[in-house]
């Protein structure tokens, strides 16, 4: 399948682009604010004339008649004079209609009407309200209010109609003139003008955008594709044949604006990459002999610790099988299992606080002097109160190791251990259920000096397992943060099937990964697990 086809626009046309549609939109600000003064004018002036003619036919009536010439209906010479006043005011001031009415709840009644044609109204001819805004200020025609203008656009084309109270001398509303004056002219007036006002300001603006287009271009397009084209030869200055590490030149760049600022920068740079090339080869090459060394210290680690298994194969009496995933290239995790005599095995896993090298490196000394004052007849908690006095004396850097070590009489299956603030290890009798053994942890070795510690004691049978672990896998966590915890291992070891501690480790191995997921270790996992085989006691 053929890949789309990536449009390149360039910063001309972007440029480009962008004035034309600022210049279109302050364009249109201008034209929208120019038409709408212009027509607001136009219109005031409407409406304060229209205004001004009601007054004047709302003078020519006399407010204490209408409601006598509604009750009787009779058009006396008077009615006949008023109304003829009012039709001389009409055609001499170009009014399209005015009319006098009586407004009342449901609608108004006709008192006098200037229109002369048969359709006119006649006095006391009623109009209900129309809907719209006539109905809407029904309230304020009720209290003699002045209303504001009407503006309509009806079959008469668009008129504006103001309305005036007439009022007798105590100030009570006797009717209202309605005065209706055409606005077809001003509309017409207020298109031509946006017309002309929009060509003005679209020609205007057309001319400032090619304007100011020649000047960005010239200004800032141009210099910025000279800065890109030489930053793209970077490469071919750094590599010249002469050996020589050409930096950027470029005429008519260094000036004292922001360009002048970007060529500058881009030279500094330049001088900055080579400085920073230089280093950087000379840190690779430093890491690659670090990682070397690593990578021979973590053999030196694994080759410390017991490896080969079975370890014991003339002792058919037990089954014994360790691991540890380091979570760097080395760990401070241990364990260690040798037999002190013919009679007693020892078993230890512990935990040293950090990680890579330094905790490495305490962990051959812890590991070595656990093993060194481990001797027949000594319990070991005497052993823990030992090598605790001694790495207390060569701990500047404050490290502590978390510890649990257990002595097998094989022939009575009695156990002695001590803990030292590690996690408690799992014991299963027979085919029952993992149980955790809790018992009072004495403090972290290496932790303060002239402490004492608390051995137990266990006997074991036939069949029994003992499950050892460090905290790297009850603090294993998921992609949620959750941890796997003790409850969670007591299941797995309850659910698992093994027959040989090696198979007991893979299924809590395998648990452990599943949970975790895709997550990084944050810590060393270690475990062991040591079983008594049933026929041989």
């Amino acid at each position: 399948m053929r890949a789309k086809k990536t449009i390149r626009i360039s910063l001309g046309v972007k440029t480009a682009i962008g004035i034309v549609f600022i210049a279109a939109i302050l364009s249109a600000v201008a034209i929208i604010f120019g038409y709408q003064t212009y027509k607001k004018a136009l219109d005031n002036q409407l409406i304060q004339n229209a205004f001004n003619l009601a007054q004047t036919m709302a003078a020519e009536v006399d407010a204490d008649s209408i409601d006598r010439y509604l009750e009787s209906g009779i058009e006396d010479d008077a009615y006949r004079e008023t109304r003829q006043h009012l039709i001389n005011i009409q055609k001499s001031n170009n009014i399209v209609y005015a009319v006098v009415t009586k407004p009342t709840e449901d609608g108004f009644y006709y008192i006098y009407d200037t229109d002369q044609s048969d359709e006119a109204f006649a006095l006391g001819d009623f109009q209900k309200f129309y809907p719209g805004d006539f109905l809407d200020n029904k309230q304020n025609f009720l209290a003699g209010n002045i209303i504001e203008p009407i503006i309509t656009n009806y079959e008469f084309g668009w008129l504006i109609s103001a309305l005036v109270p007439i009022k007798d001398a105590s100030g009570t509303m006797r009717g209202y003139v309605d005065v209706d004056l055409s606005m077809t002219e001003i509309k017409a007036m207020e298109q031509n003008f946006l017309v002309k006002l929009a060509g003005i300001l679209i020609g205007l603006t057309l001319l400032l955008a090619v304007l100011l287009l020649a000047a960005t271009r010239k200004m800032l397009v141009t210099p910025i594709n000279r800065l890109a084209a030489a930053a793209g030869d970077f490469v071919q200055r750094r590599e010249r044949a002469d050996g020589v590490r050409g930096v950027l030149e470029l005429s008519g760049m260094d000036t004292r604006d922001e360009l002048g600022h970007l060529y500058r920068s881009i030279r500094q740079m330049e001088s900055d990459i080579y400085t920073y090339i230089d280093d950087l080869t000379a840190v690779t090459a430093e890491k690659e002999r670090i990682g070397a060394e690593l990578d021979v210290a973590t053999h030196i680690q694994a080759s410390m610790l017991p490896c080969i298994f079975p370890a014991f194969p003339e002792r058919p009496e037990f089954d014994i099988y360790a691991s540890m995933q380091p979570a760097k290239e080395v760990g401070g995790d241990f364990y260690d299992f040798f037999l002190v005599d013919s009679d007693h095995l020892a078993i230890v896993i512990a935990d040293v606080s950090g990680k890579g090298v330094p905790a490495a490196l305490f962990m051959v000394i812890a590991k070595t002097l656990l093993k060194d004052h481990t001797q027949a007849g000594i319990n070991p908690a005497e052993v823990f109160s030992k090598v605790n006095q001694q790495l207390c004396e060569s701990n500047d850097e404050g490290m502590f190791v978390t510890a649990w070590m257990g002595v097998l009489e094989i022939s009575t299956r009695h156990m002695t251990f001590v803990n030292a603030g590690h996690n408690p290890p799992l014991l299963r009798k027979g085919t029952d259920c993992w149980e955790y053994l809790k018992q009072r942890s004495g403090f972290v070795l290496a932790g303060m000096e002239g402490m004492r510690y608390k051995s137990g004691e266990l006997q074991l049978s036939p069949g029994d397992t003992l499950y050892l672990y460090t905290d790297g896998v009850t603090e294993a966590a998921n992609s949620e943060e959750a941890l796997l915890g003790e409850a969670r291992l007591k299941e797995i070891l309850d659910t698992a099937v093994y027959d040989t501690c090696e198979q007991l480790l893979a299924v809590v191995k395998n648990d452990v990964e599943m949970f975790v997921g895709d997550e990084p270790q944050f810590d060393d996992i270690t475990m062991l697990a040591l079983k008594l085989n049933k026929g041989w006691f």
